[in-house]
């Protein structure tokens, strides 16, 4: 009985070599080959040679150990209905594939920026402008560099305020994972908020119809979910994985919203569950106080810094301790990262600020302060420059700002040793004491009195990649700055919601008039009209002159009461598309010591929202908002 394998090679030709069939063993470049082939295959009979050199090819190999049951079977596989599920890519080259991958990049960066722009009318417009605009941010956000200018786009000015507050402990950090907010304080609270969302979409609408009542107000305070305490009993316990002590000094959040890392003056570095405030692992490796931290932009390695004059570096993923940066000189109040594996911290009183490139297991080291050389005419009001460097905030992979004790703003780049661009004064000179309160003399003389010395920088924050920058300090603002185009200054913008500050304040002083008047009102029906005339001129300038003077003490005073400590940011919506949210962090006392402390401060958090500048309806093609 013949076979497939006893069949002469003959029988096995005239078998294989049918009419219109393709030839079984030249389909391996998929399903676009066998369809040219079959649709060409008349044309085959006027060419035997490609036939020909196939069935040599089926005789080289026929000596496998195959029956042809099976071989019957795979042809039915590669022409059946398998083969026309298979995806219509799978024959297409490399430059196909690059061709094809970018097209579908470009349809959703198109959809995109159509829901960004809500008056982008002219698709041409949108398919040179904006989408052109789009990939270059994308690009430069691969490469770490300023691809955002969002200080023109944004109004700080009439930024709508709340504030809250839950216990009376100095608030000392705060961070942000959209939509919750989590704070530190100073008695050994964390705590866990969640934040609200704008107003527009607190109430959504459900059906088509028409409410009958008008929609409930919008909620502005935010909401305590959670909290948990130090607890100083379980010191001397080992295997207690949280706070010991009742300062928790700083808090920040991963960005995938799984882990709260908090570090205090225990020398602990806390790691919680973000949905319970759990503790999950403590790390002792830490010295002396744990005083800044800061994750990698996208994962989970954080960089933490310590009173103890090091930088560790540590992997959530694995709860394991990486390494150890050694480099500065005093402790580190300060530090900053984004999405590469560099981070920038700051010395306190060795006044450097350092770049440490970590897998290179190198760093850059910038010194600031102004030389004592440098000759002053005013040695009389004489101002100190020579601060400590307690805080830093990276813009990008190349340039980073730092803020002193003296109030100084500094501007650095990576490729130059010296500052940019330095601000000195950035937040005003505090006023001159009284001699009454410097001396203990009856008849104290002024001379006593000490030189007025400018207010420290007490936070500072940036928004990733883009060209804004806050800062904060005791005179009761948060001023906002923006990078000049050049990337060389920092150029003032304002201050944070300073419009709704002003408006506040006409409104609780035209309260106060119209009580004024009621009073007057009954005054005037037990006096004499005569008196009651004289007397109401007399008192209507008065009652101007005290709220002219009361409003200069309020925006002396400013919209924050107290000390600010830290500054986060999120932005609401698709990059920023509804605005950004900030949380300040204010207290009585300073984050890391005592030397200065306000009686009339507060301690708690305020939120601003920040929204974009409207847009005119009916903007031309080219013009800016």
């Amino acid at each position: 009985m013949s076979s497939f394998f006893t069949a002469p090679a003959g029988e096995k030709k005239r078998k294989r070599a049918s009419a219109n069939e393709a030839p079984q063993k030249r389909v391996a470049t998929g399903k676009s080959t066998a369809k040219s082939s079959l649709a060409k295959a008349p044309a085959a009979k006027s060419r035997p040679a490609a036939p020909k050199k196939a069935v040599e090819r089926d005789e080289s190999i026929s000596g496998s150990d195959i029956d042809s049951d099976d071989g019957d079977h795979h042809i039915e596989r590669e022409d059946g209905s398998e083969g026309e599920e298979e995806s219509d890519h799978e024959g297409e080259t490399a430059a196909e594939k690059r061709l094809r991958l970018a097209q579908r990049y470009l349809d959703k960066a198109r959809q995109e920026v159509e829901l960004e722009d809500e008056y982008a009318f002219d698709a041409e417009q949108i398919d040179r402008d904006l989408l052109a605009e789009r990939l270059q941010e994308d690009v430069a956000e691969a490469k770490g560099k300023v691809y955002r200018q969002l200080a023109s786009n944004l109004d700080f000015d009439g930024a709508a305020h709340t504030q809250f507050r839950w216990n009376s402990g100095t608030v000392t950090s705060v961070s942000v994972c959209a939509p919750y907010a989590y704070t530190t304080t100073k008695d050994g609270y964390l705590t866990k908020w969640k934040l609200q969302d704008l107003p527009k979409n607190q109430w959504p609408q459900t059906t088509k119809k028409k409410p009958k009542k008008p929609p409930a107000p919008p909620k502005k305070k935010p909401e305590r979910v959670c909290f948990n305490r130090a607890n100083p009993t379980k010191a001397k316990d080992k295997t207690y994985q949280g706070h010991t002590n009742a300062a928790i000094l700083t808090v920040k959040a991963s960005s995938d919203g799984k882990f709260v890392v908090t570090g205090g003056a225990d020398k602990r570095m806390v790691v919680h569950d973000a949905e319970t405030l759990k503790p999950i692992r403590a790390f002792t490796q830490h010295r002396d106080a744990v005083t800044s931290l800061a994750f990698r932009r996208g994962t989970n390695q954080i960089f933490s810094a310590s009173k103890d004059r090091t930088v560790k570096v540590w992997s959530l993923d694995e709860l394991a301790y990486v390494e150890t940066l050694f480099g500065h000189q005093d402790e580190i109040p300060d530090i900053d990262a984004l999405a590469g594996e560099r981070c920038v911290s700051v010395g306190a009183r060795d006044r450097t600020a350092r770049y440490w490139k970590v897998p290179e297991e190198s760093q850059l080291v910038f010194r600031g302060g102004l030389s004592e050389k440098k000759s002053r005419k005013n040695r009389d009001q004489e101002v100190n420059h020579d601060g400590t460097m307690d805080q830093v905030a990276m813009i990008d992979d190349e340039l980073f700002v730092t803020g002193d004790s003296a109030g100084t703003l500094a501007l650095w780049g990576i490729n130059r040793k010296k500052a940019l661009f330095t601000q000195p004064c950035a937040h005003g000179i505090d006023p001159p004491l009284k001699p009454t309160e410097v001396s203990a003399d009856a008849e104290p003389d002024e001379s006593v009195v000490p030189t007025p010395q400018p207010r420290a920088i007490t936070a500072l924050r940036t928004i990733p990649y883009s060209d804004v920058i806050l800062s904060g300090s005791w005179d009761g603002f948060v001023r906002v700055w923006r990078l000049s185009e050049d990337k060389k200054k920092i150029l003032p913008v304002g201050v944070l919601g300073s419009s709704t500050a002003l408006q506040q304040l006409d409104q609780a002083e035209a309260q106060k008039q119209k009580e004024e008047a009621k009073q007057k009102a009954k005054e005037e029906k037990t006096e004499s009209a005569t008196a009651s005339s004289g007397e109401e001129q007399a008192d209507d300038e008065a009652s101007v002159d005290g709220s002219q003077d009361n409003k200069k003490k309020k925006q002396e005073s400013g919209l924050i009461r107290g000390i600010i400590n830290d500054i986060a940011i999120f932005e609401r919506g698709d990059r920023g598309r509804d605005g950004i949210c900030i949380v300040v962090a204010t207290g009585k006392e300073m984050r890391l010591g005592r030397w200065k402390y306000m009686k009339e401060g507060r301690n708690g958090a305020t939120i601003f929202e920040v929204p974009k500048v409207a847009r005119r309806a009916g903007a031309g093609k080219g013009e800016e908002s």
